[in-house]
């Protein structure tokens, strides 16, 4: 199966970063085809719906996403929300207007989120960005979700009980998107 990795945090010490390419790791030894993406290494303009759409670094995440059987999206909480760059990446991939040659990519994927905070009470941060990739794209919203705090990590590498959860979240995306990969519907825009 094919997953898609995207890291959205532009952290020089990014603990999602982390997160993120422990579990293309983890995919890639279960023998899939995993694509990373990182917007570090590959910056996404700001999205201004207009002319960030034509910059050269939206269509590898376009392309990632669209080719992808699951999509593992990993981010940082910052102030009680979900980093700007994850927000930002959906806008730019999300979009819609046949007028402009645009095809949103994010329908009916299968995503599963990375997520790393600094309090343990943020746990719930991303439920907002989870309901409107539902919403808008149909998204099926992995129920199980990695969140890790500083404690959950001992150096580089997750502490058991986080490793654990790791795991079982890695396993249901492969399950859902095996699953779902032979559906027969495909969603767009729609009430």
């Amino acid at each position: 199966m094919q997953f898609t990795v995207l890291s959205t945090s532009l952290s020089p010490n990014s603990r999602s970063r982390r997160l993120a390419f422990l579990s293309a790791g983890v995919l890639e030894a279960q023998g899939h085809s995993v694509s990373v993406l990182d917007l570090r290494a590959l910056p996404l303009p700001a999205f201004d719906d207009d002319q960030s759409y034509r910059h050269p670094n939206v269509e590898p995440y376009r392309e990632a996403i669209a080719n992808a059987d699951g999509v593992l999206l990993a981010l940082p909480v910052y102030n009680w929300a979900t980093g700007s760059g994850a927000k930002n990446l959906i806008e730019l991939t999300g979009s819609h207007s046949p007028e402009r040659g645009l095809s949103a990519v994010w329908f009916d994927r299968v995503v599963t989120f990375l997520v790393a905070g600094g309090l343990p009470h943020s746990y719930t941060a991303h439920h907002p960005l989870a309901l409107g990739l539902m919403t808008d794209f149909k998204c099926i919203v992995n129920p199980y979700h990695v969140y890790a705090t500083g404690d959950d990590w001992d150096g580089d590498d997750l502490r058991p009980v986080c490793s654990l959860r790791l795991r079982r979240s890695l396993s249901v995306a492969t399950e859902l998107s095996e699953r779902l990969r032979e559906r027969t519907y495909r969603s767009t825009w729609e009430l």
